[in-house]
């Protein structure tokens, strides 16, 4: 007890001073306190602001499109333009292989196992019938007007991208076969550049017996798509067709038909074509032609601003492909075009894309940098492009009354068959009247006809 009674006077004394210490610890944690918090709260925000972006900044839709590894490498200045200007969407090409036969098979197998990758589909013209009946397009119809479509683009093109009156592409670039001349040579001949049959035949002869020339006559006669593609055009020019797409009607052994083999057999056996036309595709016709051994090629417009860069320049000119006395010209449609894939999470992202290529200052860039034949009407006359492709306005009339390959679901299996059987008749397997019967016979089975 004494302990504590000699301290508590002590104690006593000491507590104003503990007081006023405990005051002055007090204020200095507080001050210490809020500077500290102060400081996290700086950090912290410094920190929101350098990373808020990457948070609140919605990630672009990626969509991809699949096409042969020469038209996306001639699409990539248009591709990087869309995606700086479009910072939603992230246009992604995917290349494949140059054998368009390889691409439709790359869709079709993606597409039948369901899940494809693709948003969209860029497409040759023959492929829309075969992909819009499988279901695998979305209709574009109600997305543009029928009118503004008739008046800007052109009809083959149009027309190439419907099935069953429902529209499943937007075209990209026009195309069309034609007859590719030399002009001097027919000068030195004395002749007129040939409207028919006929005369293709007797300008090549008397060209060849005069030393002019090696050969008179070039095509694509190798047993694959483009087989199918001229053909269609020597067809028309017989007054023939292939498959009525209405009726399903077969008119391979009509007289049409097998005059216009005979005539393909003629060049051959002849000797205005060479024996080995049979395995010339587009590229193997277009050497030959710029060499400057053969007098006529028949061939698509890519061909145009290649041979004004060889040893031909100035020498060569284009018109519509000849035709049989009294019937009419025909030009075998080959357009190329963006439809959206049916099972794309992202149809409007697409859409704004197709939109985007579809512009005319995007067009004409496409056309400048490529020399392919547009799909717009005007800009076949065009400024600035026929300063750079002079004959532009003489496609015009070519592409315009170009013929369409059968729009059928069936055309893969169809074209399959004409080429088999074309080739027999080509090669001297079977006489042209045979082995037309024969291909009718098998394409009225596949059609059930």
């Amino acid at each position: 007890m004494k302990y504590i009674k000699f301290f508590n006077p002590t104690l006593e004394k000491l507590k104003p001073k503990i007081h006023g210490w405990l005051k002055s610890l007090r204020i200095r944690l507080k001050k210490q306190f809020q500077i500290s918090i102060l400081i996290v709260a700086i950090f912290l925000g410094i920190l929101y602001s350098s990373i808020s972006p990457a948070l609140t900044q919605e990630k672009p839709v990626t969509i991809q499109v699949l096409m042969s590894a020469v038209t996306a490498t001639q699409l990539e200045p248009i591709q990087t333009d869309f995606n700086k200007t479009h910072p939603n969407i992230n246009l992604e090409i995917v290349k494949a292989p140059n054998d368009t036969n390889l691409v439709e098979d790359l869709y079709t197998s993606s597409f039948l196992l369901g899940d494809s990758p693709y948003d969209l589909a860029y497409m040759d013209t023959v492929w829309v019938p075969k992909f819009a009946a499988a279901n695998w397009l979305q209709d574009l119809s109600e997305k543009i007007d029928k009118q503004q479509l008739k008046e800007t683009y052109v009809s083959g093109d149009i027309e190439g991208g419907t099935y069953k009156n429902k529209l499943y592409w937007m075209p990209l670039v026009s195309n069309g076969g034609m007859l590719y001349y030399r002009t001097d040579l027919l000068k030195k001949g004395g002749f007129e550049p040939p409207n028919t049959f006929e005369e293709l035949i007797k300008i090549s002869q008397e060209l060849q017996q005069q030393g002019l020339v090696e050969w008179g006559y070039i095509w694509q006669g190798k047993q694959y798509e483009g087989l199918s593609a001229m053909f269609m055009e020597i067809l028309k020019g017989y007054g023939g067709f292939w498959i009525n797409p209405e009726t399903n009607e077969v008119g391979l052994d009509r007289p049409e038909a097998i005059e216009a083999v005979d005539f393909l057999r003629t060049t051959i056996t002849a000797g205005i074509s060479p024996p080995g036309v049979t395995t010339y595709g587009e590229e193997e016709a277009r050497r030959l032609f710029q060499s400057g051994k053969t007098v006529f090629l028949r061939n698509w417009p890519y061909v145009y601003p290649l041979a004004s860069k060889s040893e031909i320049a100035g020498n060569f000119a284009i018109k519509p492909m000849v035709h049989a006395s009294g019937k009419e010209s025909g030009a075998c449609s080959g357009g190329w075009g963006f439809g959206i894939v049916k099972s794309t999470k992202h149809p409007e992202e697409a859409w704004e894309i197709i939109q985007y290529f579809n512009k005319l200052e995007v067009q004409r860039k496409f056309i400048l940098e490529t020399g392919l034949v547009p799909a717009r009407k005007s800009l076949f006359n065009d400024k600035i492009l026929v300063a750079e492709f002079p004959y532009l306005p003489n496609l015009f009339p070519v592409v315009e009354n170009s013929v369409l390959r059968p729009p059928i679901a069936q055309y893969a299996q169809a074209s399959d068959i004409l080429q088999r059987y074309l080739s027999a008749a080509l090669t001297g397997s079977r006489t042209p009247e045979l082995a037309m019967k024969a291909a009718a016979a098998e394409t009225r089975a596949l059609l059930g006809t």
